[in-house]
């Protein structure tokens, strides 16, 4: 049965072959396999996200008061815990670069697989470019090197770190490791700093609206505050779900990537729970709700900087350099998957001697940089980052359901604690989290929905007729449909 199905690989539709498909075509399209080990990937994960914890959550206090971002917080853990889960066990079926894309390529074919694609990169493209505009301004307001915010910052970040990636892998994670380690230690120390001053009162001290509907001093702006308040309690988590696509530069990927998942979530819940319990304990909520250096503000309050708040000060630069790192990796990995594939230009997965995607990382640099030094508008772009997230998340955990329905005698060395009930937890609060981004910025829903028609229209016109099928995604996918023609035969 095996040869029949090989030899029926080539004429799965939707999976047509190509002239470059052959060995010589992957060969120039190869990652650095085993370079990434369980605590590289455990410390990419939390890389993903702890610039979060630094600044940006706070805004939902705006939206929904202490209660409405508390029980946001809460829901959109939930959200992550359970597609966590779920793309551990697809991560073992699956360990390639591609990814989301790759999972949802086997369980809903070539659009499901390009459309989870194309909402990863939207995410990992525009939020690198929102964090430099942020470096920029923490730049600025410490003062160092004279320097202000603005392009000669966001060029320089984009060459130096672009740079080390193109270094070597094993390099740029043990790098990014470090810096992530000085961020957490340094929310750890602010916690405890914060904490001496921690008042109950504080927390709900925002202003009631008495005219929305279920106000009261824990939900000041009501009950749709807290759905307002979901896109800001995703910054605690926002990332993670990217670890899946280091996982064909990871060692024994099968064992380390659902232990790597399993950790980041935990250490990033205990951030989450001890940054904004001291963040909006020690000052008042009402006092962090929109401030661009909330630990700070918590610190300081009206007595000025202190030995602590400056550090912590530094420590927030160390947070959002973690991330911009680690999030040029993932969007250069994920470009790298679907070009390879065919759905992108080919010439984007080409790879250099040390086995990195320079052009992967490069274009989107590029094109990060040019919109950071355009526009200026860091938040607009986070915000559009968000909106391709809650897309990917949805079709992800839709993924995961539909392999679990359809092909439930799938080797699964990992499977996921609850099965189908918690990829469908997930799959119900991801499409919640997309509804609530037009209530926090529908321009940019929009503005992500247009850039959306267009991939789908390059998709749709050309590049679902280019497919490569030895790609080891299409090769995945094409091989559950040989299997299920020569069932039905």
């Amino acid at each position: 049965m095996a040869d029949d199905v090989a030899a029926r690989l080539k004429a799965v539709p939707g999976t047509p072959d190509s002239p470059e498909g052959g060995d010589d075509y992957l060969e120039r399209r190869t990652l650095r396999r085993g370079s990434a080990g369980w605590l590289l990937l455990t410390g990419l994960g939390v890389a993903y996200v702890v610039s979060g914890d630094f600044s940006g959550w706070n805004v939902g206090l705006d939206k929904g008061g202490f209660g409405g971002l508390a029980i946001a917080t809460v829901l959109m853990g939930a959200m992550y815990a359970c597609l966590v889960f779920s793309l551990a066990e697809l991560s073992t079926i699956l360990p390639t670069a591609g990814g989301g894309y790759g999972f949802a390529r086997r369980a809903l074919g070539p659009w499901g697989g390009f459309l989870t694609g194309t909402a990863i990169l939207i995410e990992y493209i525009l939020a690198p470019a929102a964090i430099v505009i942020f470096i920029g301004d923490y730049v600025e307001s410490l003062g160092l090197f004279g320097l202000t915010s603005g392009w000669p910052v966001y060029l320089g970040c984009f060459v130096i770190f672009i740079g080390v990636h193109l270094w070597g892998v094993g390099e740029a994670l043990r790098f990014s490791l470090v810096v992530t380690a000085v961020a957490v230690a340094a929310l750890l120390i602010f916690a405890v700093g914060a904490f001496t001053e921690f008042s109950a009162d504080g927390l709900n001290d925002i202003p009631v609206d008495p005219q929305a509907f279920g106000s009261n001093s824990w939900l000041p702006l009501g009950v749709l505050g807290i759905w307002a308040a979901f896109p800001f309690g995703m910054w605690f988590f926002l990332g993670v779900e990217g670890v899946p696509l280091a996982a064909e530069e990871a060692k024994d990927p099968v064992r380390s990537m659902p232990k790597a998942l399993a950790i980041s979530m935990g250490i990033l819940a205990l951030l989450a729970l001890v940054t904004f319990f001291a963040a909006t304990g020690a000052q008042g909520a009402d006092a962090v709700k929109t401030a661009g250096n909330p630990l700070v503000v918590a610190l300081e309050g009206d007595g000025g900087p202190t030995a602590l708040s400056r550090f912590v000060n530094y420590a927030g630069l160390a947070g959002l350099v973690a991330s911009f790192f680690s999030l040029i990796y993932a969007g250069s990995r994920q470009l790298f998957a679907l070009s390879r594939a065919g759905y992108l230009p080919r010439f984007l997965s080409l790879t250099s001697k040390r086995k990195a995607p320079y052009l992967g990382l490069v274009i989107p640099g590029a094109i990060g940089f040019a919109l950071a030094a355009a526009t200026g508008n860091g938040a607009r772009m986070l915000n559009i980052a968000v909106f391709g997230a809650t897309i990917s998340y949805a079709l992800m955990a839709l993924s995961h359901i539909v392999l679990r329905r359809r092909e439930p005698g799938l080797e699964r060395p990992y499977r996921t604690p609850g099965g189908i009930a918690t990829s469908s937890v997930a799959f119900v609060l991801a499409l919640s989290a997309l509804v609530a981004t037009f209530l926090v910025d529908k321009d940019a829903a929009f503005i992500a929905l247009a850039v959306y028609a267009v991939a789908l229209a390059y998709f749709a016109f050309y590049s679902r007729h280019h497919l490569v099928a030895s790609a080891p995604e299409e090769e995945f996918a094409a091989l559950a449909e040989a299997e299920a023609e020569l069932t039905r035969d």
